[in-house]
């Protein structure tokens, strides 16, 4: 009887055949490519699915702009809804579904916006924690002996300036393989000046401690982008957009069927959640839009690594 692993490597072999004879014939299906292609992000693309695929390959505006408009047109329709209703008044039960709705609407605002601050302040956070692990490596670096010394910190110098470089892109450091990658290898350089020191005498204290550092700051970039890539899932801004909008259009039925309400307090309403809105979006893009985390901590510690004396 096969084993587990025999079936496993087997199954591995028929996908990496299948793989070759699409590749040699160039007709990979559709699913395939779709499966096999990467975005930027890391991400694989399509594994979303459906039309609107990832929100956050959109920029936020365009996002903002068609929620706010979807809000404001169910808002209006309600309304609309609601003056063609002749001979009903408002009931207690309309008045009663309407506050519920918008108790609904209320809370689900509240949790969006907790989940998009606290992601906020993780990003901000992890920021502070890289830059200062990148400048206790300096410092510790230091402490090597020559040549050591000299290449570490000149390989710590351009790891931080990296870190500063992409600013002015608009983008987020996890939107950029090239330095992603280019920090892997200033990781890996440094990783080879330990063990080279290592391999002369594995008893010093200073390479002890530079280990240490190096580690926590490998450690550091890591939680970095994993917090720059935890967005607030698609399903529940949909959800967000798509209850605001039946809450808002209900409140424009309950609105039109009253003759003494006008419309003007439910657009007043729409456009206060569509703000709220706005800002859990700004909240989760953390490098453009009004809201962006500083980055005053890294260049910090490229300025204090400029000071350093060689």
């Amino acid at each position: 009887m096969p084993t587990r692993h025999g079936i496993l490597r087997h199954h591995a072999r028929h996908q990496a055949a299948a793989s070759g004879r699409w590749a040699r014939k160039g007709t990979c299906p559709s699913w395939v490519q779709k499966l096999l292609s990467l975005g930027d992000s890391g991400k694989v693309v399509g594994s979303r699915g459906g039309v609107v695929g990832h929100l956050y390959n959109y920029f936020f505006l365009v996002v903002f702009l068609i929620g706010i408009a979807i809000v404001f047109l169910a808002s209006e329709f309600g309304w609309r809804l609601g003056t063609r209703t002749e001979g009903h008044a408002a009931s207690g039960n309309i008045s009663a579904l309407e506050q519920s709705l918008l108790g609904l609407l209320a809370l689900i605002v509240g949790f969006t916006f907790l989940m998009a601050l606290t992601r906020f302040e993780a990003r901000r956070e992890a920021v502070l924690n890289e830059a200062n692990a990148i400048g206790t490596t300096a410092l510790r670096a230091r402490l090597l002996p020559e040549p050591h010394r000299t290449e570490s910190l000149k390989l710590l110098r351009e790891y931080a300036q990296i870190r500063i470089d992409y600013i002015p892109t608009g983008k987020s450091f996890a939107e950029l393989p090239t330095l992603i990658e280019r920090s892997n290898n200033i990781q890996e350089a440094l990783w080879q000046q330990v063990k080279a020191l290592s391999a002369k005498d594995n008893n010093m204290v200073p390479t002890g401690l530079f280990i240490q550092a190096l580690n926590e700051m490998i450690d550091n970039q890591g939680k970095r982008l994993s917090a720059l890539r935890n967005y607030i899932p698609d399903v529940v801004l949909l959800s967000l957009f798509g209850i605001a909008a039946v809450a808002c259009g209900f409140a424009g039925y309950a609105s039109g069927l009253d003759p003494l309400r006008t419309r003007l307090p439910v657009f007043i309403t729409a456009f206060l959640v569509c703000s709220v809105i706005f800002v859990i979006l700004d909240l989760d893009r953390p490098n453009v839009g009004f809201i962006t985390i500083s980055q005053q901590p890294m260049i910090d510690t490229v300025a204090s690594l400029s000071a350093f004396n060689e």
